[in-house]
């Protein structure tokens, strides 16, 4: 880059990132400058998505290890082995949340920024697609006036004055000029190419760009969405939500590894460009405009000549020699032939306009209009463009993190409440100490009424108030009672019946306690019964 270029400085992260490795797809190193119709410049950009596919790769596998690790170690189901296991998956679900939340608002930033620079882009691209467009209009509207007006009224003059010689020659020297006008004309460069493109290229980008802001959109409002539902299916547990997000997840996680890969390739390609933005464009625009040209609104310096000025000051020259021409005629060929008055004056109006024409195109054709949206379009890609793409790598990898500390926290958590159902299942249905019961219970009071020595007394003041009926005596053998109550058929409750002369409620059977008790024999059941009674 040339010493005198002061007013564009490339971003230090521009540089960063253009001294990335460029490797092509057969492993070999290829040249960092920004040549998008090469090649191996398009493999070495390739090359950084396969990077980040072997990322996803690798991140899946180490997920299918844990995952299968996690299935094939069972670990003891004990009260102390449960509590770390349920305080690491909270602790996961709050760290994946925070990182989530973190990844979102970069992203968010980071999508509003390449937004900016990619606007601000376009933005002066079509401003520059303006410019060219008035200078090819002006020149052509100009070239335009002087062959048809001019010349129509040329002619119509030379008849008129056919019979004074000193008059005819006055306008063929006008004619002469009017040919030096064009021809200065013609010696401008053609911009109709140059204007087409700029206007096709600004279409095809802000196409590109909307569609890209609206995807990354919904993509952040979909990692939001997930990682608050997994969230809501931790804290209700919730088997069903917990593994429909768990697949939402691994397709999120690939989401944002893909991501990763576009947007290091657009970064390192975006930044090969800002570091030399001059070879590149100097490189496309050869054969179409000069380099001296091309050079002097690149850099647009107060020591380099304008290009224009020798045809602009020619077309100057020329319009006042005619003005001059056409004050005289009008001064002394009028009143010897009025009839001439009328094309005098329309040639007055030609090249008044031609003159107004020349004052615009002298201020389009200076370099610090263009220079000024060359240079707004270099900052808002290389500057705010660059930033903004990188803080979406940012986001795709904490947002790749994120996901993979849910997907390892998800199982857990579904085992964990697999293992608490196991546990309530286990747990006689009826026993009054069963949390369910009592849960159920308390939500439905009519639903059930228990008879259990819970409802006569707990405690030496409720047993005085409620003063319950004095149980009645019974002289039965144990096998009788046991026959009466039809091994706990019908109401299966042992402590529904009345009390055989204790002062103490029985205890509640489990159902394993039941299965040995329907096992054993009758003679088992009278030993049992007289060892229990005494």
């Amino acid at each position: 880059m040339s010493s005198a270029r002061v007013d564009y400085i490339a971003p230090w992260w521009t540089y960063w990132l253009h001294n990335f490795p460029h490797i092509n797809l057969r492993f070999q190193p290829t040249d960092n400058s920004f040549q998008p119709e090469e090649e191996n410049y398009q493999q070495s950009l390739i090359f950084l998505g396969c990077v980040a596919a072997a990322g996803l790769g690798l991140n899946l596998l180490c997920l299918a290890v844990y995952l299968s690790c996690l299935c094939c170690c069972r670990k003891d189901e004990e009260e102390e082995s449960k509590k770390p296991n349920s305080c690491c998956v909270t602790w996961s679900a709050v760290a994946a949340g925070l990182i989530t939340c973190v990844a979102v608002g970069v992203g968010f930033y980071g999508n509003s920024e390449t937004n900016d620079g990619v606007y601000q882009l376009t933005y002066s691209l079509y401003n520059a697609n303006h410019t060219l467009g008035g200078v090819d209009s002006l020149v052509t509207g100009t070239m335009g006036s002087m062959k048809s007006g001019l010349h129509q009224h040329l002619a119509r003059l030379d008849e008129i004055f056919a019979t004074r010689g000193d008059y005819v020659q006055t306008l063929q020297f006008m004619q002469q000029m009017a040919d030096n006008v064009i021809k200065q004309l013609l010696g401008l460069p053609d911009w109709a190419q140059a204007k087409v493109d700029l206007a096709v290229v600004a279409d095809q980008i802000a196409n590109v760009e909307y569609y890209r802001w609206l995807s990354y959109l919904l993509l952040l409002i979909v990692d939001l969405i997930i990682c608050l539902l997994a969230c809501l299916g931790l804290a209700k547990q919730s088997r069903w939500l917990l593994t429909t997000m768990m697949v939402f997840g691994v397709l999120t996680l690939v989401l944002s590894w893909t991501s990763l890969g576009a947007d290091l390739a657009t970064a390192v390609g975006t930044s090969d460009f800002c570091v030399s933005p001059d070879k590149y464009l100097l490189s496309q625009t050869k054969g179409i405009i000069g380099a001296d040209i091309v050079h002097y609104y690149l850099y647009c310096n107060q020591t380099l000549t304008n290009p224009f000025q020798q045809p602009l000051t020619i077309f100057q020259r020329s319009l006042t020699t005619m003005q001059i021409q056409i004050q005289g005629l009008l001064q002394f060929a009028v009143p010897l032939f009025p009839s001439a008055e009328r094309d005098l004056v329309g040639i007055q109006h030609v090249l008044n306009s031609s003159e107004a024409s020349l004052h615009q195109l002298t201020a389009l054709l200076d370099c610090r209009g263009l220079n000024k949206d060359y240079l707004d379009a270099m900052v808002g890609v290389c500057y705010d463009g660059v930033e903004g793409v990188l803080y979406l790598c940012l986001f795709s990898t904490l947002a790749a993190c994120a996901f993979t500390v849910m997907l390892c926290a998800i199982p857990r958590a579904w085992r964990q409440i697999a293992c608490r159902e196991r546990d309530y299942d286990d747990i006689d249905e009826e026993d009054p100490f069963n949390p369910r019961v009592r849960r159920i219970a308390a939500q439905n009071p009519n639903l059930t009424n228990m008879h259990s020595f819970c409802s006569y007394s707990s405690s030496m003041g409720s047993q005085t108030s409620l003063h319950p009926p004095a149980p009645a005596v019974s002289n039965a053998p144990m096998s009788e009672y046991m026959n009466h109550t039809a091994l706990f058929g019908g109401n299966p409750r042992y402590e529904n019946v009345p009390l055989i002369g204790r002062g103490s409620p029985p205890p509640s059977y489990s159902p394993s306690m039941r299965a040995t008790y329907l096992s054993m024999t009758e003679e088992q059941r009278r030993q049992f019964g007289n060892d229990f009674q005494a």
